[in-house]
């Protein structure tokens, strides 16, 4: 009985060095600081990817990857610090140079080869936002010779935006504000951006109105850069923990995105 007790607790107590050591190569991986560091796009509206200014928040801003951060930065014990740019093409271009530890962003082909994709947790769709003055009524009527529309750099909408209206001219900004300059200038009919972000414009453009339908239909996702296996399996867990908790639905609600959807349970890019 001793040596079948002293088996038990040898096994028990390597199960629990493994776990250790485990653990400690998550962290490695995944927040080699010794603080979780969240790149995070800012925007005059907020979406399921971009976040707003806002002084009187602790990090400086509010939104759904702020909230999902800092519940990713409470869930592992550390401090969190937010990364801000202007768009998710820049958050991508930043992959590689040890800025960032963790984002969410929409999923496009071309980003998966800079960036590894955990689990979803939001169902996207982008559209166009049409000037006062234009007579565009559909997404048709945006792949027309002469429409110039406004698109975000290197961002997935953008992207997409290119392949359904070749016709038009695409007219490329750094972020969101640039965009609403052109159309508010009228040296822009149209602009690609998630209708998310897109409802809270129009608010802001007397006349601007957000065409039915989409030219993407894809999901945002939480996502680490490249390389790095055990961050990415640690934070697709959190995803869907989160999810499941009503965490995700709280981090739309607060922010006012009431009708987005978040992702199914499993959920994959």
């Amino acid at each position: 009985m001793r040596f079948f007790s002293t088996v038990v607790a040898g096994l028990i107590l390597l199960a629990t060095s493994a776990a250790f050591a485990q653990d400690d190569a998550v962290r490695q991986e995944l927040i080699p600081t010794g603080r979780l560091r969240v790149a995070i796009a800012y925007a005059p509206t907020a979406s399921a990817l971009y976040v707003i200014k806002d002084p009187s928040a602790p990090a400086g801003f509010r939104g759904v990857a702020v909230d999902l951060g800092t519940a990713l930065a409470r869930k592992l014990g550390v401090p969190v610090d937010y990364v801000p740019y202007l768009a998710s093409g820049a958050i991508t271009d930043a992959a590689d140079k040890n800025i960032w530890d963790v984002t969410f962003m929409p999923v496009d082909a071309d980003r998966k080869t800079h960036v590894a994709f955990g689990n979803a947790y939001h169902i996207l769709q982008s559209t166009y936002l049409v000037a006062p003055s234009s007579n565009i009524q559909s997404l048709a009527d945006v792949n027309r010779e002469g429409v110039r529309i406004a698109g975000v750099a290197n961002t997935a909408t953008g992207r997409a935006s290119a392949v359904a209206s070749p016709k038009a001219t695409t007219i490329t900004v750094a972020g969101v504000n640039d965009g609403v300059e052109l159309i508010k200038a009228g040296r822009a009919d149209a602009m690609a951006l998630s209708r998310e972000s897109l409802a809270g414009l129009a608010a802001q453009i007397p006349g601007a109105r957000v065409l039915e339908g989409g030219f993407l239909n894809s999901t945002s996702a939480i996502a680490v850069p490249r390389g790095k296996p055990l961050a990415l399996g640690y934070v697709s867990n959190f995803i869907e923990e989160a999810k499941a908790s009503g965490e995700v639905r709280r981090a739309f609600d607060a922010i006012g995105l009431t009708s987005s959807m978040v992702a199914p349970a499993g959920m994959q890019p």
